[in-house]
């Protein structure tokens, strides 16, 4: 039978998920009711108590109400119930998620639907849905709806909000049920071909877009990311997923704003996850000429002084320097080393970007060099391969060398498997 979970605060929305508990029941789904509350007595009873919520965080119940401290309580209860529900989705027992609450109910829930994997039905109903949901949200498919009123109560506001969404959760839930009766094998994408990921941006288009025509020529489904900061994020969660046969990882501009202060940052975990996965994985230095940052007015005064060029309303980037670039190397040097599968770096000798393509305003090959010598320095004695193309990486024919390495690592892996 399809099973939702609802996970809350039983002592302070007890009557509201007393309330969704009944309507999921008789919408024809099995409730498994996990409780997130502190202080208070439950107002309704809850197969997995919150005491159990507590101890799968590795504590007890009784130390958080003796602590007093409430910011520290809602996090130790937030990763109990990232506990419980993973526990519950590999036992089986979790085809969806529903969750209602503020601003802590919402931290507590969203924290633990981000953790399961992509797919699985989440939906958080929260009185913060009609604001920045990015912090909640992360890089999930978690479904924000707005409560329009707080959640205080069964009320003819409420009850129709919070009726969307059990009827909307119960249809996922089942349809996701059915979908796993009959899914097909991880990795494997639409007609089965298996899934690569890609990264790409503005800059790097024409020798991805070259890249993924040739890897889907191979027989591949090519996912595209744009390293938009929440792009790359999200890529880096799939792969620790497993979901990816592979990863042409080609364009690392992430990197560049997270050394330097730009804005779209995925933060210093980009460029690891394939490689503690064990993926292969095809990486190139895209896009690390250059720092993204907003509109021009808003750029920040260390950075006026340097190479800027407006991309577009919204973006002006800088040049990164030949030290900024030097450090870049042994960052990405650093995280490939670690890598535990196998791992190719392309090096597109001509340039990085169209804007550093010969000619173009970000053409700098003393500041390109140092970004090779760091890397090259930094991978001596490692398992990763190197290997030099003299063309610029948007040209074609680089893309398709790229995709064709990868291609092959892909079936070296499988063959020794």
């Amino acid at each position: 039978m399809t099973s939702v979970v609802l996970v809350g605060t039983l002592d302070t929305k007890g009557v509201e998920y007393g309330w969704l508990r009944e309507r999921l029941s008789r919408a024809g789904v099995e409730v498994v009711l996990v409780d997130t509350g502190i202080m208070g007595d439950p107002r309704v009873p809850a197969q997995v108590p919150r005491e159990a919520v507590a101890r799968a965080a590795g504590t007890e119940l009784t130390e958080l109400r003796a602590a007093a401290d409430r910011g520290a309580a809602v996090t130790t209860m937030a990763r109990g119930a990232e506990v419980t529900l993973l526990r519950l989705h590999a036992e089986g027992r979790l085809d969806g998620v529903l969750a209602i609450g503020g601003s802590g109910g919402t931290s507590i829930a969203t924290r633990a639907m981000r953790a399961l994997p992509l797919g699985v039905p989440k939906l958080m109903v929260s009185s913060m849905a009609s604001g920045d949901v990015a912090p909640y949200v992360g890089s999930s498919d978690i479904t924000m709806m707005y409560s329009v009123v707080d959640i205080a109560g069964i009320n003819s506001v409420s009850a129709p909000v919070l009726a969307n969404a059990v009827e909307a959760i119960a249809g996922m839930a089942k349809a996701f049920a059915r979908a796993s009766r009959e899914s097909r094998p991880a990795r494997l994408g639409a007609g089965g071909r298996p899934l690569i990921a890609a990264s790409m941006a503005g800059v790097t288009t024409p020798g991805v877009d070259a890249a993924r025509e040739r890897l889907t020529d191979l027989g591949y489904e090519v996912l595209v990311f744009h390293t938009s900061g929440a792009g790359g994020r999200t890529l880096e969660t799939l792969a620790g997923q497993g979901l990816f046969a592979g990863v042409l990882d080609l364009t690392l501009s992430e990197l560049a704003d997270d050394l330097c202060g730009g804005i779209l940052t995925a933060g210093p975990d980009r460029l690891s996850a394939a490689g503690r996965a064990g993926i292969p994985q095809v990486v190139s230095l895209g896009a690390l000429d250059m720092v993204k940052f907003g509109p021009l007015e808003s750029l920040p005064e260390h950075a006026r002084y340097r190479r800027v060029r407006v991309h577009n309303p919204s973006i002006t980037v800088i040049r990164t320097t030949q030290a900024e670039c030097a450090e870049l190397g042994r960052r990405v040097a650093a995280k490939l080393r670690a890598a535990t599968g196998p791992t190719a770096v392309c090096l597109p000798l001509r340039g990085l970007s169209t804007l550093g393509a010969p000619g173009g305003p970000y053409h700098d090959p003393g500041a390109d060099r140092a970004l090779f010598a760091a890397l090259r320095e930094g991978l001596r004695g490692s398992a990763a391969r190197l290997y030099d193309y003299d063309t610029h990486i948007n040209d074609p024919a680089f893309g398709r060398a790229a995709a064709e390495r990868l291609h092959d690592m892909i079936g070296v892996r499988q063959a020794a498997a």
